[in-house]
């Protein structure tokens, strides 16, 4: 019967996004014949000096076959968004956003040996997934739970999925994605050289060529900047998506964005730690999108407790876990957030509220110093002498260690310090050969780092349910 039918899932969502889409894959198919892909005076020798170099197909047959597969790709991501636009199927969305995402991929994948090639694919995808996922909500999203307009979670004195509360990400994302394009660019073979201010590399290369031709780098199938593209689009549209609600009417998108916010943050500082121990420089470009992400990672961590506390609550009152995951699901006993009281300053008050649940205590920024200073001492005692390995080792995992525990729902983390700190007063009569200024650099590093590391240091007034037992 009619009056028996269900809403469909895509039901309420605007065809526009869509139809937007639609008209970027008929972009996608036309301009291969643009752009020079089936044109083999199209490619630039220095795509040829990077293909003898990584033992790639000729550049010619990659700059054939990306095009063939905007072709492709953009055949079926009309076709799909078309069908998402008519609401006839409720994967149709998926695919949309599913095909954004390969066209970020392929062009590293095929080595793509033009920068028209690599910039095309790359800014189609990133406007797809933004149309598909951040522009109109997912489809399958559960109504009640859209109707409910409950924001701030159980025990809590704010909402963590704000959008100023992502603002900063976002800006900090932006920051590292302008940093990473030249970086793609040389290792694509786009470009001769990379600005590099400060640090030396091998031969005529300076610091930033040499970790982008290093064996580390080479160790990858794919450039490594160009994921940090991909990372940092993912980073912006995933933050610019959903509304004050999401921790619970969206916790797969939480997750997700948590997942690529906090792991490749610490992943960051890894690669940090090993350019100078594995490849024997920086690159200033590099160190300065570490000291973004790692940034970002205490402005999501309370979004995702509040998610993870949600999850285990609906778990318990015996709603499924993973249609509450993927569809999200009511609170129940929550509260809506009272915005921008009346008369407060505008400007101050989007500043607090960027800010809320990050505190900077002036331990923790002391310690972030002490750790910085040993993680870059290797350049004063040299890096050939002994301890220089340990000290920015350990230096750089402070550093993390303190910036990650700003956050409040993360402050017990702080006291990682203490035994990184213990490793560096003990290291000088475990290494032989230690210098009198590196014994003196370790110790009194060591010897700080414990003791700025035991305070808790101030907290806010701030509450975050159940995990304030965590806040020690």
């Amino acid at each position: 019967m009619a009056g028996s039918a269900k809403p469909r899932a895509t039901a309420g969502l605007p065809a526009w996004p869509y139809l937007v889409a639609a008209g970027l894959g008929l972009w996608l198919v036309a301009s291969p014949f643009l752009l020079g892909h089936f044109d083999p005076e199209a490619v630039q020798q220095l795509a040829r000096d990077v293909t003898r170099e990584r033992g790639l197909w000729a550049p010619e047959r990659r700059n054939f076959w990306l095009g063939v597969n905007d072709v492709v790709t953009g055949l079926g991501l009309a076709a799909a968004a078309f069908l998402a636009a008519r609401r006839r199927f409720v994967f149709a969305p998926w695919v949309v956003a599913g095909l954004g995402v390969w066209l970020l991929l392929a062009p590293l994948f095929l080595w793509a040996p033009t920068f028209a090639g690599y910039a095309n694919d790359t800014a189609v995808g990133a406007l797809v997934i933004a149309f598909a996922v951040v522009v109109t909500r997912t489809p399958g999203m559960d109504p009640a739970a859209l109707a409910d307009p409950a924001d701030v979670p159980e025990g809590w004195t704010y909402t963590p999925s704000s959008l100023l509360q992502r603002l900063p990400i976002v800006v900090l994302a932006t920051i590292c994605l302008l940093f990473a394009l030249p970086l793609t660019a040389y290792q694509l073979g786009h470009s001769d050289g990379v600005f590099e201010p400060f640090f030396s590399g091998e031969g005529e290369l300076d610091g930033t060529e040499t970790i982008l031709r290093s064996e580390v780098s080479k160790a990858w199938p794919i450039p490594d900047a160009g994921m940090g593209v991909v990372a940092y689009v993912f980073e912006i549209l995933l933050g610019l998506q959903g509304g004050r609600r999401r921790w619970r009417t969206s916790p797969w998108s939480v997750a997700m964005f948590g997942a690529v916010v906090v792991p490749l943050g610490v992943i960051s500082i890894y690669f940090i730690i090993i350019q100078p121990i594995v490849i024997g420089t920086y690159c200033t470009f590099c160190l300065i999108t570490a000291a973004a992400m790692l940034l970002m990672i205490p402005f999501a961590l309370d979004e995702v407790v509040a998610t993870g506390q949600f999850l285990v609550r609906s778990k318990r009152t015996g709603r499924p876990l993973i249609a509450t995951f993927f569809r999200g699901g009511l609170l129940g006993d929550g509260r809506r957030s009272r915005g921008r009281p009346s008369g407060a300053p505008r400007l101050r008050w989007a500043l607090k509220e960027m800010a809320r649940g990050v505190t900077a205590p002036w331990n923790l920024v002391a310690a972030a110093a002490v750790g910085a200073a040993a993680m870059l001492s290797p350049l004063l005692i040299g890096r050939d002498a002994a301890l220089a390995d340990s000290l920015h080792l350990v230096g750089a995992l402070a550093v993390t260690v303190s910036v990650i525990a700003m956050a409040e729902p993360a402050r017990a983390l702080r006291l990682l310090a203490v035994p990184l700190g213990l490793w560096l007063i003990a290291a000088p009569w475990s290494i032989p050969g230690t210098a009198a200024i590196a014994t003196l650099s370790s110790i009194g590093c060591g010897a700080l780092l414990v003791l700025l590391g035991l305070p808790r240091g101030q907290r806010s007034e701030e509450r975050y349910g159940g995990w304030d037992r965590a806040v020690v």
